[in-house]
């Protein structure tokens, strides 16, 4: 009667202790790395519900004192949404573009290379850095105002290059067999990457958007060389100083009262939720135009 040999050999001891070690590690270190995440989450919260009311949505800072009750950010949140949608209408296009390029017709060229090389520089250059070029170029040598389109300028140099790499990933996922198929039938080039690859990597290039928007939505130094300051409602974004609402949490937290610091607080928690809801919204949108939840 002959022995059967399968192959699987039983894990050792050693092995198992290993493993069990390594994963004791990557559970502290998700720990370590959540604990930091999650304190300062509950201190925001918890220092900015003091605040959090209709009055603090609805109402400015205009004729309030640092050491006045009352006032609130409704000029700052209308600032900030209005200099990320401007930011947003500038860089999702060109670093959506720019990425397509990458992938689909730089081929490795000359070109394409030195796109990318620029990309990585733009990638590590500090906030203060675009606001400086906006504040130097638009507004000291085209004598252009202070406002919130300067300012949405600012941050759409810092958007450019998180949406640039991270289309270009979401772009590089997507099977060729898709593009191949397409070129079979006699599509063109341009219409497969409109009709196919854009919406395959739809949801991840949406994910990138998102992460872009959060990347500039709390940065104070671009806005404090390009935008001002101002305690009244502006919704004019190309005329005049515009509040955002990192410059309304830097404005009252560096004021000598409790009442500034607990609108600094509730300033911090409003921007907090600001970007989860718009990341919820972009989810939903993802998630509706997936290719999945289309074709059921």
């Amino acid at each position: 009667m002959t022995t059967v040999q399968t192959g699987i050999q039983p894990i050792s001891t050693s092995r198992r202790v290993k493993d069990r070690i390594v994963h004791v590690l990557v559970y502290l270190a998700f720990a370590i790395a959540v604990i930091p995440l999650v304190s300062v989450l509950w201190l925001v919260i918890k220092n900015g519900m003091h605040r959090f009311d209709l009055e603090f949505l609805t109402h400015s800072m205009r004729n309030i004192g640092a050491r006045d009750a009352g006032g609130g950010a409704y000029h700052a949140i209308i600032g900030t949404l209005e200099q990320v949608s401007l930011a947003s209408l500038i860089a999702v296009p060109i670093g959506l573009l720019t990425a397509v390029y990458l992938v689909e017709y730089g081929s490795g060229g000359r070109l394409a290379r030195s796109i990318s090389f620029f990309v990585d520089v733009m990638t590590g250059v500090p906030s203060v850095v675009s606001g400086l070029f906006v504040l130097a170029f638009w507004i000291l040598a085209l004598g252009m105002p202070f406002s919130g389109f300067a300012g949405a300028m600012a941050l759409s140099i810092l958007m450019m290059p998180v949406v640039v790499r991270s289309a270009e990933e979401m772009l590089r996922l997507v099977p060729n067999d898709l593009r191949e198929a397409s070129y079979a039938l006699g599509v063109p080039k341009w219409r497969t990457i409109v009709k196919v690859v854009l919406p395959t990597a739809f949801t991840g290039i949406v994910t990138g958007v998102m992460l872009a928007v959060a990347r500039v939505a709390g940065e104070t130094a671009p806005l404090l060389l390009t935008v001002f300051f101002t305690d009244s409602i502006n919704n004019d974004p190309f005329n005049g100083p515009q509040m955002g609402l990192p410059l309304y949490v830097f404005d009252q937290a560096g004021r000598p009262t409790d009442t500034a610091i607990d609108r600094a607080w509730t300033g911090a928690l409003t921007l907090i939720l600001i970007v989860m809801l718009l990341n919820l919204v972009a989810r939903l949108i993802a998630w509706w135009r997936s290719p999945a939840k289309r074709g059921s």
